[in-house]
């Protein structure tokens, strides 16, 4: 195997999956990923997730993490504030929510919360968080033996990316059509590798810390909503298409999810020098 380094360019977590995002400066390693990150989901009527890939006007919502309050806010549909705290939702009922056909459960994180969300969406919404009991792991076929729980993300704890991607994709594009990182809704983005070398990293390390990444990640409709407005923007999935399809995976695909081997409640900063330890060629885990 041959080893480079690599450093961390941004970190960024996803309170509630598909709302805005925060960039961070530095993040703890939890055992389901960044603490906060995606530990709340909207749901429908039916307690199905919903996602910007339905409703695009969820990349409006900007979300905040005090010490100890969420808040939730839209500009020109005011805001709302509900508990961090676990407890805060024990009292409420366990509800059975649906996420990618993995049926878990999870607890309403308030009424006030799913009032402003369905208001703002014109039709019933229920926020929720995980239930203690609650256990989702990806597909085996990539993570192997590790163990690897997640809250509400599609299916990994990780999803990282490289400039160096993010610049060539860019650089396809139609004149004009800007393309900024958040479309990839990364935890991690790391610099000082080529375009879609992560493709070819087994491992990010620092001492006792190591990420393995296990798959590329499949791209959908979210990356051609605009994470400002909500509306759409540059679509960059026909220039993926291109030279980015993979046929096993059946989708074009940008960025690698990763699994935490080891350094759960270590803290990422940026700036941070990574090894990143490169595998011969791809193998399942």
């Amino acid at each position: 195997m041959v080893a480079s380094i690599v450093r961390i360019r941004s970190l960024h977590v996803y309170p509630v999956k598909s709302c805005a995002g925060i960039a961070l400066d530095a993040a703890r390693l939890g055992p389901r990923g960044f603490e906060a990150d995606r530990q709340w989901m909207i749901v429908d009527q039916r307690q199905r997730f919903l996602t910007q890939r339905t409703h695009p006007a969820l990349a409006r919502v900007r979300t905040e993490l005090g010490p100890d309050r969420l808040t939730l806010s839209v500009a020109g549909h005011g805001s709302v504030s509900l508990p961090r705290a676990d407890d805060a939702a024990a009292a409420a009922p366990t509800m059975i929510v649906e996420i990618w056909g993995d049926r878990v459960p999870a607890r309403s994180a308030g009424s006030e919360a799913s009032a402003w969300l369905g208001d703002l969406l014109g039709m019933p919404a229920t926020l929720v968080r995980p239930s203690a009991a609650m256990h989702r792991e990806p597909d085996p076929t990539f993570r192997g033996e590790i163990a690897a729980p997640v809250n509400f993300p599609d299916a990994y704890p990780l999803l990282i990316c490289s400039t160096a991607s993010l610049a060539d994709l860019q650089s396809r594009m139609p004149a004009g059509a800007d393309l900024p990182m958040n479309r990839f809704r990364p935890n991690v983005v790391i610099d000082g590798c080529g375009a879609f070398e992560e493709d070819r990293i087994h491992e990010l390390s620092d001492g006792d810390l190591r990420l393995r990444l296990v798959k590329a990640c499949t791209r959908c409709a979210t990356t051609t909503v605009d994470q400002e407005s909500g509306q759409p923007g540059a679509d960059p999935l026909p220039v993926l298409r291109g030279y980015r399809f993979d046929r096993k995976l059946k989708g074009v695909t940008f960025g690698q999810n990763a699994v935490i081997v080891s350094g759960v409640s270590r803290t990422l900063a940026v700036g941070q020098a990574l090894r990143a330890t490169a595998r011969e060629a791809r193998a399942v885990p």
